[in-house]
């Protein structure tokens, strides 16, 4: 709603492919392939658009898994490759052996997540640990978005009022400027009854594509 935000709300592989599918233009591609992608649901064409174009993969056996959580190595892949689509440079690389648990990133996401640590675009929760596999918040999406348009060059001036949100002041710091921006810009909105923002609540991976797609929707021209 226009009066919740919900940040720790779980995000799911559903709503993010939803997200860019909608900023190409919403094409219709048929079907999907995945036998967990009913063929009348809202996420059925983002699903098949995102997995022809090569945005995001099945989990295996003919799955997708529209509502597993999105973890912070899938955000990173998705957003490697979406940048790769839309033809920006993914040629520079991070040394990820500066964190001790490097060895714990997936081989699909290492040259991904190289990519965006080399751009500032994705860093360590710590500065000993990048915890590739942990799922992803609210706050943590926002702040990733706000440095990847950053990279771009966009315009990242929107700057919300917060002060609404009873528990506005449990965004980290860290995330402050990115939260108000994405409100402002109209990437992420209020959900519920629009009291609270929950930055540090899991995302499941189909809502990180509602986020995706605004963003694509304010900034990407095709």
């Amino acid at each position: 709603s226009s009066t919740q935000f919900n940040p720790d709300g779980t995000m799911t592989r559903a709503m993010l492919v939803t997200v860019l599918w909608r900023s190409a233009g919403s094409p219709n591609e048929g079907t999907n392939g995945f036998t967990d992608v009913p063929a009348d649901q809202w996420y059925t064409q983002a699903v098949a658009w995102a997995a022809q174009n090569g945005i995001v993969n099945g989990v295996g056996n003919n799955k997708f898994d529209p509502d597993a959580k999105i973890t912070r190595e899938q955000l990173a892949a998705v957003l490697y490759r979406y940048a790769g689509k839309v033809g920006m440079d993914v040629t520079a690389r991070a040394d990820l052996k500066l964190f001790p648990d490097a060895g714990s990133v997936s081989a699909y996401a290492t040259d991904a997540l190289s990519w965006c640590v080399a751009n500032g675009i994705v860093n360590g929760v710590s500065e000993t640990s990048f915890d590739p596999d942990a799922a992803i918040t609210r706050e943590q999406m926002a702040a990733i978005l706000y440095r990847y348009a950053a990279y771009w060059e966009l315009d990242v001036s929107a700057e919300a009022d917060l002060s609404a949100y009873e528990d506005a002041s449990s965004v980290s710091g860290y995330a402050q400027a990115a939260m108000q921006w994405a409100v402002g810009a109209g990437i992420i909105n209020g959900t519920g009854d629009g009291s609270t923002l929950s930055p540090q609540g899991q995302a499941t991976r189909a809502q990180a594509a509602v986020m995706l797609m605004r963003f694509c929707e304010e900034y990407v021209v095709w």
